[in-house]
């Protein structure tokens, strides 16, 4: 584990975040996004945008691709309501000999290495979390551990971004959090072939009529203003390519899912017996009403 020292404390770096993750689609996001990160000079600072969108619409992968694009170490927080300030730090634990170590926080690791957080869901933290990042928000660049006794100074190369779920189950940001957040980049469900761009690349396996079937099933959802993402058609054709490949009877997945009708090939009657069983199993009932 490598460590860093400040002040004569030791303090154990986390680990980066290295992930599978591509963003597809919608390249003037990427751009947007760093551009937020650019600066001109020694006396100029980045900007800490935020990503708002619904959840499953790729918020993360968006900042991970456009921090891989810089080519520095990524690391990922996830928030939650329970997200205390000495969490998003520095958090002591008890190392050998019963004495007390130091861990720093993904966070704070990518501050002190120069690279890219990426504080996911950062409206689920509650204000007093909020409030222990406020002078890393602003030109001040630094956090403080009261636990530690010591104050952190970002590197020069250090960026983040916020993402945030446009959704009820989130606290209010409090206003002058919110004024150092800026701007807000909003991701929106894709067009139809950005969304079969997105199905291709995570489901390489998949016949292109299921990729079909799927792309036509999201955007009916979203015309009606559902709340279903590109993450569950590829959670949907998943378990339609599993449970196809495993070989077993669909049928008694969901009996009254068979396509009607001798108009299908025996493949595309599977497909279709598939993707309705899967429509039905990832979300519910309520899915059904797009799955024909």
């Amino acid at each position: 584990m490598e460590r860093f020292n400040i002040d004569n404390v030791t303090i154990n770096l986390a680990h980066p975040d290295d992930l599978k993750l591509k963003w597809v689609g919608q390249p003037d996001l990427i751009y947007q996004l760093l551009a937020c990160w650019f600066t001109e000079g020694e006396d100029d600072y980045p900007l800490n945008p935020r990503l708002l969108g619904k959840p499953g619409v790729g918020k993360t992968t968006l900042a991970y691709s456009a921090a891989r694009m810089m080519q520095r170490p990524i690391y990922l927080f996830q928030a939650t309501m329970d997200t205390r300030p000495e969490d998003l730090i520095v958090t002591p634990v008890i190392g050998a000999g019963n004495s007390i170590q130091y861990v720093a926080s993904s966070l704070v690791s990518a501050m002190v290495k120069g690279g890219v957080c990426i504080l996911d869901e950062g409206n689920r933290m509650s204000e007093k979390a909020w409030a222990s990042l406020a002078p890393l928000l602003d030109t001040r660049r630094y956090v403080e551990s009261i636990i530690a006794g010591v104050k952190i100074p970002a590197h020069p190369d250090f960026r983040i971004c916020v993402t945030m779920n446009e959704d009820s189950s989130t606290y209010e940001l409090p206003e002058y959090i919110h004024s150092r957040l800026q701007p807000q980049i909003y991701i929106d469900f894709p067009e139809r072939e950005e969304e079969l761009l997105i199905l291709r690349h995570n489901l390489p396996r998949a016949r292109e009529e299921v990729l079909e079937y799927i792309a036509d099933f999201l955007q009916k959802a979203h015309k009606a203003d559902e709340r279903y993402t590109v993450r569950d058609g590829i959670n949907i054709g998943r378990f339609a390519l599993k449970a196809i490949g495993s070989g077993y009877d669909l049928k008694s997945l969901s009996p009254e899912s068979a396509p009607a009708g001798q108009n299908f090939s025996r493949v595309e009657q599977k497909s279709l017996l598939a993707l309705r069983s899967a429509v039905k199993l990832v979300l519910g009932e309520e899915g059904m009403n797009y799955a024909d």
